[in-house]
């Protein structure tokens, strides 16, 4: 049911709700997304009477604080709901632990822990985010098999073939933002949106820390572009992107702090992230152990030479064990590819 949400709940979990009276589900409920009923409100306008008595089943404890909506707790009272059984303790700290205690002291059977590894794994990013207090982060690569993402001259388009660009295209879907540096902005003007009918279009956000982005680049034409820059940048071309609608945030130092963007991005709601490059950029993010889980497409190509661009700079690991190892690493066949998929984190579940 969580699942069914047709747009992104993001800084929001999802959660699903089905209420079940006498052996029979009598209500089910999703939450749609920021701003609409919760999923436990939408169970239970559709069991309506056949609520009294019956059994609340919900992916994560049901809120108990005005928000965009009125709590939860309140309509599970007055429903005459009898007994509630959530997955996940909600580590919002305006929750956690508080909604039981108000149920129980009303009356009602509450239960926690039922399929929690099935509901953890489905709101990875959420957890993370209250966590960490920063975005999941996926990373994104396309190489040849020598692990070069583009020939001594620069030559990038394509290593992989449309099928396997497609089924990359469809990674962009499943994340709030996509994130590249400036570098790849000025060799490949990239559209970075799914190009899919009706599929969300993700924040781009773009690591150019002296802003030498192109007034005319694709990913300012979204309308939905972060750009990341240092206080030392040009205000004059700072402002000229404020007009054109960007929102650029401006710190301290040499190059733009990855830490504090995340935080930052994730204050804002973006807390799904996914990393395209280029290879300093994914240098960065390896060595600085911020990746979540990797999606990995590997064409059947040797393009050669040290001069040829790597998929991952940055300063590398020195020994073998200080390298990123992945856990739960599957291949599967995309296009003339191979797609590997790994987790990095302990917040990247399965």
């Amino acid at each position: 049911m969580a699942r069914r949400s047709p747009a992104w709940p993001y800084p929001n979990p999802w959660v699903g709700c089905v209420i079940v009276r006498d052996g029979r589900i009598v209500g089910r409920g999703f939450h749609r997304g920021m701003g609409s009923n919760h999923a436990e409100v939408e169970a239970l306008a559709e069991a309506g009477p056949r609520a009294r008595g019956a059994t609340l089943y919900v992916t994560l404890e049901p809120c108990c604080h005005y928000g965009h909506t009125p709590p939860c707790t309140e309509a599970i009272l007055k429903s005459g709901i009898r007994e509630v059984c959530y997955a996940l303790k909600d580590p919002n700290p305006l929750v956690a632990g508080e909604s039981a205690r108000i149920l129980r002291a009303h009356g009602l059977q509450v239960s926690r822990g039922l399929c929690s590894p099935e509901a953890a794994a489905l709101n990875e990013v959420y957890l993370k985010f209250r966590a960490a207090g920063m975005p999941f982060v996926t990373v994104k690569v396309a190489t040849s098999l020598d692990g070069k993402i583009a020939t001594r001259t620069g030559q990038s388009k394509w290593i992989t073939d449309a099928l396997a660009r497609q089924c990359a295209r469809q990674l962009r879907t499943q994340h709030q933002a996509i994130l590249v540096g400036i570098n790849t902005i000025l060799a490949d003007n990239p559209h970075l949106g799914p190009r899919t009918p009706g599929a969300p279009e993700p924040w781009r956000i773009v690591l150019d820390s002296h802003l030498r982005i192109p007034p005319g680049s694709e990913v300012l034409k979204s309308k939905k572009c972060i750009v990341a820059c240092t206080a030392g940048a040009l205000s004059r071309k700072k402002a000229q992107l404020e007009r054109c609608g960007v929102n650029v945030m401006a710190f301290k130092g040499k190059r733009v702090p990855l830490k504090p963007l995340l935080s930052a991005l994730a204050r804002q709601g973006i807390i799904s992230l996914m990393v395209e490059g280029g290879g300093e950029v994914l240098g960065s993010f390896f060595d600085m152990r911020l990746v979540d889980r990797v999606y990995w497409f590997i064409s059947p190509v040797i393009i050669g030479s040290s001069q040829s661009r790597v998929a991952v700079a940055g300063t590398g690991a020195a020994r073998l064990a200080e390298a990123s190892w992945l856990r739960s690493s599957s291949i599967s066949p995309a296009g003339n590819s191979w797609l590997v998929r790994g987790n990095l984190s302990p917040w990247a579940l399965d």
